[in-house]
C-alpha cells in the first residue's frame, strides 16, 4: 500500500515507534506470558509511558494528541508480535475510553478520561451478558432509581480488563417498557484485582477513585487465544451508582454502544490485520530457510502460490480498514465500511494464519514458532465486536436501506 494515501509523517513516526517497541520489548516475552496467562503489566506500563494507552485523545485529556489513523496503525503493528498487548490497547482505548470522551460531561471528562488516557489505570466496556451476546439489545442487567442514585444488578460477560481495570463504562436497563430505548449507560469504578503488580509497577490504580460496594470481578476466563489478555466476568450486586455517573441521556445507551462498536471493528480489523501480516513475515522466512528435496520450500508452487494469495489478501485488507479509520477521522459515516473491514480482515486472520502453520509444516504444531499461538489468537477476531455473521447483517441492512421496508 503507497504509504502517503493515509500517512503522514507523525503517523510513519508512530508506525516505527510501536515497530521498534514490539521487536524489542514485547515479542520476546509475548510467548512466556501467553504460556502463563498472567497479564504482562511492565510491558503495559511502558505502552503507557511511551502514550499508546491515549494515542487519539486531546493532550489536555493526558492523550498523545494523534488521530485516529496513528491508533489503527498502533494497533495494527502491535498485533504482527502480540495480539495480547493490541487488544488491551484497543479494548482500553476504544471500549473503555471513547465512550466518555463522545458522550460524557465536561465534568466526567475531566474526571476519568485523563485517568485512562495516560494509562494511570484501565478501563474496559461491560456490554455482553450471559443472555445477550449478538442480541446485545436482550440486557437484563437493571438500573433502577432510588435516593438520587441507581442501583445496579447483573452481570456482564467475557469483559476486558475485567479484573485489572478500575474504570467501566456499562449498560442496564433503566425502563424496561421501552425495548433498546430503555437501556442507559453508566461510569461505574472499583479497584483493580490485582493491587500489588499495579503499585510494584506504577500504574493501574488510582486512590481516588471509589471502591463502588457490590461491584467486582469474576474467575478468570481460560482462553484459546489473547491469553495475556485479562477476561473476567463483571458482576453487580445493589452496586450503589451517582446519579451524576449516567453517562449520556437516560435511554440512549443503546444507541451510543452501537456507535462505539463502530470504531472497535476497526480497531479489531487492524488488530486481524496485523495478526495477518505477522503470520505472513514468519512464513515468508521459513519459506525462504526451510529445504527439502534440495531446495526451499517457498520455491514449490504449492507454498509460493499460499504465499502471494496471503500477500494479495492483505494488501485489500489494509484499504478496507484504513479507509473505513479515514472515514471515521472525517466525521463521515462509516457503519458498514468498518462491518466490511471487519469481517474481512477477522477471516483473513484466520485463513493467513492457518496457511502459515501449514507451511511450517510439524513445527507449525509446535511452540517452538509463533504461528501456533496467531493462529489461536486469530479465531477470536470472527467472535469478539460483533461476529462474522453480525457483521453481514449489518453490511445488508446498509446496502438494503430504503430498498425494501
Amino acid at each position: 500500500m503507497d504509504d502517503s494515501l493515509y500517512f503522514s509523517e507523525q503517523h510513519l513516526a508512530v508506525r516505527e515507534m510501536v515497530q521498534a517497541f514490539a521487536r524489542d520489548e514485547v515479542a520476546p516475552i509475548a510467548a512466556r506470558f501467553d504460556e502463563s496467562q498472567a497479564f504482562p503489566w511492565e510491558t503495559v506500563k511502558r505502552m503507557a509511558d511511551l502514550g499508546l494507552l491515549g494515542i487519539p485523545w486531546p493532550e489536555e485529556l493526558g492523550g498523545a494528541g494523534f488521530d485516529l489513523i496513528a491508533y489503527v496503525t498502533a494497533i495494527h503493528e502491535m498485533a504482527k508480535v502480540c495480539a495480547s498487548h493490541a487488544i488491551t490497547i484497543s479494548a482500553h482505548t476504544t471500549l473503555g475510553t471513547s465512550p466518555i470522551v463522545h458522550f460524557g460531561t465536561p465534568a466526567q471528562r475531566e474526571r476519568y478520561v485523563p485517568l485512562l488516557a495516560t494509562g494511570a489505570v484501565l478501563g474496559g466496556f461491560g456490554l455482553t451478558e450471559p443472555g445477550a451476546g449478538s442480541d446485545a439489545g436482550g440486557t437484563r442487567t437493571t438500573a433502577v432509581r432510588k435516593n438520587g442514585h441507581f442501583v445496579l444488578n447483573g452481570s456482564k460477560r467475557f469483559i476486558t480488563h475485567a479484573g485489572v481495570g478500575e474504570i467501566f463504562v456499562v449498560t442496564a436497563v433503566t425502563d424496561p417498557t421501552q425495548g433498546t430505548r430503555g437501556i442507559s449507560a453508566f461510569i461505574l469504578t472499583k479497584e483493580t484485582c490485582d493491587l500489588d503488580a499495579a503499585r510494584r509497577v506504577g500504574m493501574g490504580h488510582d486512590g481516588t477513585l471509589p471502591a463502588m460496594q457490590g461491584f467486582r470481578s469474576g474467575k478468570k476466563e481460560d482462553k484459546l487465544g489473547w491469553r495475556a489478555s485479562d477476561t473476567r466476568e463483571l458482576i453487580f450486586e445493589d452496586v450503589e451508582v451517582p446519579a451524576e455517573n449516567l453517562l449520556g441521556a437516560e435511554g440512549h445507551g443503546f444507541t451510543n454502544f452501537m456507535r462505539t462498536l463502530d470504531a472497535g471493528r476497526v480497531g479489531v480489523a487492524a488488530l486481524s490485520l496485523g495478526l495477518a501480516e505477522g503470520a505472513l513475515g514468519e512464513a515468508l522466512k521459513y519459506g525462504a530457510e526451510r529445504k527439502q528435496f534440495g531446495q526451499p520450500i517457498a520455491s514449490f508452487q504449492g507454498v509460493s502460490f499460499a504465499l502471494a494469495d496471503m500477500a494479495t489478501e492483505i494488501e485489500a485488507g489494509k484499504h478496507l480498514m484504513f479507509h473505513a479509520a479515514w472515514l471515521a477521522q472525517h466525521g463521515r459515516p462509516f457503519t458498514k465500511e468498518a462491518a466490511m473491514a471487519k469481517l474481512f480482515c477477522s477471516e483473513l486472520a484466520m485463513r493467513a494464519t492457518i496457511k502459515a502453520v501449514q507451511i511450517h509444516g510439524g513445527y507449525g504444531y509446535t511452540k517452538d514458532y509463533p504461528v501456533e499461538r496467531m493462529m489461536r489468537d486469530a479465531k477470536v477476531c470472527e467472535i469478539g465486536e460483533g461476529t462474522s455473521e453480525i457483521q453481514r447483517i449489518v453490511i445488508a441492512r446498509q446496502l438494503l436501506k430504503g430498498l425494501i421496508g
